[in-house]
This record gives C-alpha cells, structure tokens and sequence, in this order.
C-alpha cells in the first residue's frame, strides 16, 4: 500500500554526499511506488543534482559566502525555511534529511495550516559551537517522528536525546555499477598515471571522520613493504571546512615515503558515470571511517565487486561481517589497515570470498524495501496528525 499524500523531501543539498544520495535514491524509489513526491535542496542558481533524476524538484539559493560555520547554517535555514513558506499548501507531509533542512521543516510546519515532519538523522555532527549544538538537537527533538537508517544511530538518539527512532535501512542499486571492459579499465587507471601495481580506492575526501590521515599512514607501510600501491581519491565536497585537516593529512605525506599525485591522487567529485567505473577498475575499496551514519559507501562498494576495507565502528558491524562481506580491521590503526589491505592483494581466494559474500548482504539492502518502510511510516504519522 503507497502513500497517498502529498510529499515533500528535503535535503541541504546536490552534491554527492551521502545523505543526499539516499535522498534520490529514496525520491526515485517512491515515485515508482506511486507517491506523489517533490524534492527541494539547496543550490546555486542555473545548477541541478550531481546526477539526473526523474523526480521533479525545487533549488533554493545555497549559501556560498559565510564568515563562520554558524553563519554558513542558520543562513542556509532561513534560505530554505523562505522558499518553503511560499509552497507550504502544496504538500501533507514533509521529510527532512538533515539538520538544515529538518530546521527550515519546522519553521514552516508551525505556521497554519500546520504540516507534520518527519527526519531522517543519519548521524550526529560533531559541533563545537553552542549555537550549532543546540540547533542540531532541536532538529533532533522537535520533528513529530524521527527516522534512522542503523541501530547504532537509534541508541544514541534514545541514550543521549532521549528520542526514540524507526530504523530504515539504506539500499542500494547495483545496476549503478555496471561491467567495463579491461580496455575502459586500463584507460581510467592511466588517466591518472597508473600504469602498473595496484589502486586502493577512497571515496568522500580528505576529512576527519573518514580515517584519512591513518589510510595515508597504511600506505606507507604498504609501499614500505614492497607494494606498488596507488590511492585515488574522490569526492571532496563537503558542507564543512575541513582544508586545515587536509593540509595537515598531506603534510604527512613526504615522512610517508608518499608524494601527491604519483601515490595519493586526489580526483574530486565526478559525474554518476566515472563514479560507477572507477569502483570497477579499482582493486581494494578503503573505508577506515571513525564515524559514519551507515556507510553507504561500502555498500556501494559490495555491489560494484569490490572487495572492502572498512574498520570496526559499530555501524559496520550491522550489515558487514569480518572476514566474510568485507574486511573490518582495528579502527584508527594504520598498521591494521594495512594489512588488511596487503591480505587481499596478496591472495584471490580471499578477494573471490569477499566478492561473493558482498554479494549476499544486498539482497538485505534495497531502495524499494525502503521505500515501502517509508510509506507505512508517512500513513501512519499523518493519520496520527488528523485524528
């Protein structure tokens, strides 16, 4: 049973970060299921999404110019709480997918006729400034029902917010990562001076949370031992400033044995496309994130036959298995990293086990399960609202 109402989701934005993927992937998804949904984000003017999408959708201005994080966040609220406010008839319901978006919800929803809102968090920032904490957690406690894609998620929200949270899981489509031939593969591995040895891939940038700099400390140990081992990296947007981190992260390189652009190269965010083949011409995805809401990268790394190295948060453990669907060494070691790493590129039986048993666990993950889990909730909380 679909959802007969009129739905808005709301995401902070069109670049290829991970909340606002799943946002597409859950708009597609509930168009095919019949929902009458509508997209709004954040973007600069005569833009669209990093990628197509089927699903008609509304930009607002984004913020560009900010003097400070805070300034960045309550003037990218009052954008989109602005551009809602002119549409707030339209629609019955309305998701928000973030902090931002789950703001600019609820000062809308409290203007009459008042709108239900739901949020997805899926994850908590690590904010240093008051302002941004107590934002966070208004955007957190406020909504009228409050969503989560992983367990990990929903015992922080109750432990430390007291808010209790339905869990719905993130999918994935595999058909986003389609065979290439070993012509194509060879051409994009040399595209950036690749001409021999082996490509660890890294999606999401140069960031704290996502292990950076001890995925450059394994790499060194790596060559140190004799590996011909190249990292490229993709994505880098990012709605926080972390070029200090990065700088930082880089500047370690030369005590590495590493240099920028022979043994790190940094290719930046790429379209839908080369994104889908550079997960097929790499050998060993590395994701030794210390913090992730889910992990929809490492997902996407199961569908594209890619073996994974991940690391031991938690959020991992729920849909990978060590040894079995991915690799999931001691988070924060470099050493362990790396020798996760050298295991599969020293041994095809363990890479064809880990491909096969990725295989397995997305099955477990998909966005028309989703969509459909999603459905029942948006029923439920608007029938809730009218009676």
């Amino acid at each position: 049973m679909t959802f007969a109402g009129r739905l808005a989701l709301l995401t902070y934005s069109t670049k290829p970060r991970g909340g606002v993927v799943h946002s597409l992937e859950l708009a597609e998804a509930l168009s095919r299921q019949g929902v009458d949904v509508h997209l709004f984000a954040l973007g600069s003017p005569g833009t669209s999404f990093f990628r197509p999408t089927s699903v008609p959708f509304t930009l607002f201005p984004a913020v560009d110019q900010a003097q400070s994080l805070d300034e960045k966040v309550f003037a990218s609220v009052a954008s989109m709480a602005e551009g809602l406010s002119g549409l707030r008839d339209t629609f019955d319901l309305i998701h928000a997918q973030d902090c931002i978006s789950g703001r600019a919800a609820m000062a809308v929803s409290r203007s009459a006729p008042i709108i239900p809102v739901i949020r997805t968090v899926h994850h908590v920032d690590d904010f240093t400034t008051q302002a941004l904490i107590d934002c966070q957690r208004q955007a957190i406690v406020e909504p009228n029902r409050i969503l989560v894609v992983s367990q990990t998620w929903q015992s922080t929200l109750q432990d430390e917010y007291g808010v209790p949270a339905d869990i719905v899981p993130n999918g994935v489509r595999p058909e986003r990562f389609p065979q290439i031939s070993e012509l194509q593969r060879t051409s994009l591995r040399e595209s950036v001076g690749v001409t021999d040895g082996s490509v660890i891939l890294a999606v999401g940038g140069v960031e704290p949370r996502k292990g950076s700099r001890e995925l450059f400390q394994a790499l060194g140990i790596l060559k140190s031992r004799g590996h011909r081992v190249r990292l490229v990296i993709l994505g880098g947007h990012s709605f926080q400033d972390y070029e200090d981190y990065r700088q930082e992260a880089i500047g370690l390189l030369p005590s590495l044995g590493l240099e920028l652009g022979r043994d790190v190269i940094t290719v930046g965010t790429v379209d839908e496309q080369a994104l889908g083949q550079w997960f097929r011409a790499a050998d060993v995805l590395a994701y030794p994130s210390t913090k992730e809401g889910f992990g929809l990268v490492a997902l996407e790394g199961l569908a594209a036959d890619l073996p994974v190295v991940a690391s031991s948060i938690p959020v991992f453990k729920e849909f990978l298995t060590d040894g079995v669907s991915a690799l999931l060494p001691e988070t924060g070691n470099p050493e362990a990293i790396s020798d996760a790493i050298e295991s599969i590129l020293l041994s095809n039986d363990l890479r064809s086990r880990l491909i096969a048993g990725g295989q397995s666990v997305l099955a477990d993950y998909t966005w028309e399960a989703s969509a459909i889990k999603h459905c029942r909730i948006y029923r439920e909380v608007l029938e809730r609202f009218r009676h």
